[in-house]
């Protein structure tokens, strides 16, 4: 089994090909450009019901496979000569639960075991660490180290600072303050990253719907709007899996729920397409801010560039 490596973001691989396991969203295409940018050839697995086809051309190679046939992508990296995978993208852990799901997720052989231990023996939890560590794990076994995406794109990771140059009112920072530690709870343990609050009281909590869901329902609860979300990491965040990310499709459903305020982790946070989302965020009078363990700066002014 190959270790993973100890890698700054200024580390290049000894290899010209990197392996792309891309889930939904903009992210796995941002970080297949940010790859052939840095000279990789990128060789990509979209995951079936999730990776939006249109990534075959961020691609030099690229296929598409149920979530089940993890030997299938396995066979397609090393066909490719790739030692080093990066996971990108969203999960919607959701499928499970529709009718006939198991179809995609009947196993290939490489997966059985794994597979087997979750659907039928149920000797393991379905929750998202657990799920995902198992996928690490069973690619490292076959001889593939995976990689943190943002070791390859450090600059989608946020920076501290106020990214709108809103000030902040003295209930946005109360919610935000009140809202942090609950979504650090709910984080470690491993049921989700982001709280909806308003006065003090928590609207929503997202679980196995996803951010955008939870945002969504906390709207359909408090019709009035003017709330607040706030998304942390996990206190246990495995950096090669589920790092909480934003973009604009974040904010557009904040504000189509009627939230006017968007509090995340600085520096264990990616923002997609940074300038669309500040301006997005201004134009619809969202405030959007970064803290470091839910520290409030004195002063709310524009983003700090250190």
């Amino acid at each position: 089994m190959n270790s993973i490596p100890a890698l700054t973001s200024e580390t290049r691989l000894e290899a010209d090909a990197v392996g792309l396991m891309a889930g939904w969203g903009d992210y796995p295409v941002v970080v297949a450009r940010s790859l052939k940018k840095q000279g990789y050839r990128v060789i990509g697995v979209g995951i079936k019901g999730h990776a939006n086809s249109a990534l075959a051309q961020e691609c030099d190679e690229f296929t598409m496979g149920p979530i089940g046939k993890v030997g299938m992508a396995i066979r397609f990296f090393k066909q490719h000569n790739v030692q080093h995978i990066t996971f990108a993208g969203k999960i919607h852990k959701v499928k499970l639960f529709k009718k006939f799901a198991w179809l995609d997720y009947i196993p290939d052989r490489a997966s059985l075991r794994m597979f087997y231990d979750f659907m039928i023996a149920k000797k393991k939890d379905r929750k998202d660490d657990t799920f995902l560590l198992a996928f690490v794990q069973l690619f490292e076994r076959h001889g593939v180290a995976v990689l943190p995406a943002t070791h390859f794109a450090p600059e989608l990771l946020m920076k501290q600072g106020n990214l709108t140059g809103t000030k902040l009112t003295k209930s946005q920072q109360l919610d935000i303050q009140f809202g942090w530690k609950l979504a650090k709870q709910m984080g470690g343990l491993d049921v989700g990253q982001t709280v909806v609050v308003k006065n003090q009281a928590v609207l929503a909590v997202e679980a196995v719907e996803g951010t955008d869901l939870c945002i969504q329902r906390a709207g359909e609860l408090c019709k009035q709007g003017g709330f607040t979300v706030v998304k942390v990491a996990k206190p246990q965040q495995d950096s090669r899996f589920d790092v909480p990310a934003i973009g604009v499709g974040t904010l557009e459903t904040i504000k189509r729920a009627g939230g006017n305020c968007l509090a995340i982790e600085a520096g264990h946070t990616i923002i997609i397409n940074e300038a669309d989302v500040a301006q997005f965020a201004r134009k619809n009078k969202i405030t959007v801010v970064a803290l470091k363990e839910g520290q409030l700066e004195e002063e709310s002014g524009q983003r700090d560039a250190a």
